[in-house]
């Protein structure tokens, strides 16, 4: 086994230091978007005990009339995609258009979709448990043009 020299070394301390460095400031100040270097809120964070819980659904609403749950098996578009990018969705409802899109790219026979939403499922918790109640807030809406 051939030892390191002197160089070769220094070489990996500075690469490790530079490495705990961005690793810490990451964690300081940084956002997921800083992902290995930043924290993972995610997994850190918790809600307080009595607060509700929201669970984020995307559905649509056909020519018919009929409720259609736009999920990754409906659209395509994975359920944190649209999380993640809820406030450019609030910003801009017309960003929607491309869900109805995927959703008529992929169920070319199905009805055509009027509205497509961002809703919001409250769940209610008391003491860390949940309560059995809950309450819809739409986030945000996008109709069609007719």
């Amino acid at each position: 086994m051939e030892n390191l020299t002197t160089r070769g070394r220094a070489t990996r301390l500075g690469v490790t230091a530079l490495g705990l460095v961005l690793l810490l400031v990451g964690t300081l100040w940084g956002s997921d978007d800083d992902f290995p270097f930043g924290p993972f809120r995610m997994y850190s964070t918790s809600n307080p005990p009595n607060a509700p819980a929201p669970d984020t659904r995307v559905e649509g609403v056909n020519s018919t009339g009929v409720v259609i749950d736009l999920d990754q098996d409906a659209t395509g578009i994975r359920r944190a995609e649209i999380e993640g990018q809820q406030d450019r969705y609030a910003a801009d409802p017309e960003l929607l258009a491309e869900v109805a899109d995927a959703y008529a790219e992929r169920h070319p026979d199905a009805a055509a979709l009027v509205e497509v939403r961002i809703v919001i499922r409250w769940h209610g918790i008391h003491a860390g448990r949940p309560t059995g109640r809950h309450i819809d807030e739409t986030v945000v809406r996008w109709q069609a043009p007719r």
